[in-house]
């Protein structure tokens, strides 16, 4: 599993600016960033290279952030290879809170960021399919 940095924000002019300056000044890597926004407050999921330092400084900016664990599956990069790995978990009755895709450096393929209930499930169910997990993306 890779541990997730959540960042709960205000909506509004500049916010995406403060929080990627605040993480240049502590030279902390974005390995992949996704926003999910609401009409005042969005959610900004990150994989960082430093998750504890990145949150203690956005802490110290002022924002409110979570860490948590996603696990992350590589795909191929041909049509229908994330069909292919959702109807695995379909067919397995694996229910994602949520995904998302990204690019690993090292293997120059697709990632499958997932989100879920019990990530050792899906993690181990994966496996048993033949897709290789990832511990970290750089």
């Amino acid at each position: 599993m890779i541990r997730q940095l959540s960042i709960f924000a205000e909506n509004k002019k500049g916010t995406m600016n403060n929080i990627t300056q605040v993480l240049y000044d502590a030279h902390i890597n974005m390995n992949t960033l996704i926003t999910n926004d609401s009409a005042e407050f969005g959610i900004i999921r990150m994989l960082v290279s430093d998750t504890d330092q990145a949150a203690e400084e956005l802490t110290r900016a002022g924002y409110m952030c979570h860490t948590d664990f996603v696990a992350a599956a590589e795909i191929g990069d041909e049509c229908g290879s994330l069909n292919s790995l959702l109807a695995v978990l379909n067919r397995g009755n694996i229910n994602l809170d949520y995904i998302y895709v990204t690019y690993s450096v090292l293997s120059r393929h697709p990632v499958v960021i997932l989100r879920a209930a019990d990530l050792m499930e899906v993690e181990g169910f994966l496996k048993a399919q033949g897709y290789h997990m990832l511990r970290r993306l750089d």
